[in-house]
């Protein structure tokens, strides 16, 4: 449904976005997991057709950017960083007002603003002014008017900042039913846990360029990350011994023991008997399973909030 080839996008002398390419499927889900400045909102903004990219080239249902901008914008949902709401207007008439934008009947609209405020749970504060609304408010009424005209592909450019846990829960089942009906979400963070939670695929982007992409469990294994097996013992065991008698990369610190492991389960086992038998008795075991902190910190060189 989405392809994007080789785009780059400048500031002056900044190079936001690097040459990126990648292609989301009909109602797939994919992340883009990256800091702040590292070139989401960027590419969210190319793909909405708010400005085009230098080079490269981006197609959305078979429909160039460049040159079929009024529609690619009938079948697109943005929600921006930003929130994109008129204060003094209450949610009721902001979704009167981004409604009528896409020439949609009134009675259309207003049955189609009745359903969406049930399902962001805001109908009983619809009258109320968007000014006095809490920051998780806010998203979802933002979320809700870029629902009204029946998107087929839905960008949403970090949708969860400044958001209480409350909203932010509905915000993500929100998302998950939306997906599971069909719709193709583009959904940008740099909160891993919401890319786990949500994306089929993920691609980790840093400085303009897109380092890896691909399900959580290609990117463990293209990054080469591995499960860690922990292993507190109540003195410090002799490395060399649990190397060659477990065959598996082993770091032993003071008195804890570290067991890489593509099969935390099945290695478990082995791991205990191993240090039973060399006498050492142990006191705690843990697994640290491997998810997209190791991987984005293996092709980064750093943390994700660095």
């Amino acid at each position: 449904m989405i392809e994007v080839k080789n785009i780059q996008k400048s500031y002056g002398e900044i190079k936001a976005v690097k040459g990126i390419s990648f292609s989301i499927h009909t109602g797939e889900c994919y992340g883009l997991l990256g800091p702040n400045g590292a070139g989401k909102s960027t590419t969210i903004n190319m793909l909405s057709t708010l400005f085009p990219p230098d080079t490269g080239e981006i197609t959305i249902n078979g429909l160039n950017v460049k040159t079929s901008i009024e529609e690619i914008k009938k079948i697109l949902g943005v929600v921006p960083q930003e929130i994109a709401l008129y204060s003094n207007f209450t949610a009721w008439e902001n979704m009167m007002f981004w409604g009528g934008l896409h020439s949609i009947n009134k009675t259309d609209l207003t049955k189609k603003a009745e359903e969406l405020l049930q399902l962001v749970g805001l109908s009983d504060r619809k009258d109320e002014k968007i000014k006095g609304y809490s920051g998780g408010m806010k998203r979802r009424i933002n979320l809700a008017c870029a629902l009204l005209h029946t998107p087929k592909i839905l960008l949403l450019d970090e949708p969860t900042v400044g958001v209480d846990p409350q909203s932010r829960n509905m915000i993500f089942e929100l998302i998950e039913q939306l997906n599971k009906d069909g719709l193709t979400i583009i959904y940008t963070t740099h909160y891993m846990e919401e890319a786990e939670r949500l994306c089929d695929r993920i691609g980790i982007i840093d400085s303009g360029v897109i380092l890896a992409q691909g399900t959580l469990d290609e990117l463990k294994r293209h990054s080469e990350i591995k499960d860690v097996i922990v292993v507190e013992c109540s003195q410090t065991p002799d490395e060399a011994y649990l190397i060659s008698k477990l065959n598996l990369n082993v770091k032993v610190t003071d008195h804890t023991v570290y067991i890489e492991s593509n099969d935390s389960k099945k290695d478990l086992t082995r791991c205990v008997i191993g240090c039973s038998e060399a006498g050492y008795e142990i006191h705690h075991i843990d697994i640290q399973k491997a998810n997209l902190e190791n991987v984005f910190l293996k092709l980064t060189g750093k943390q994700l909030r660095d």
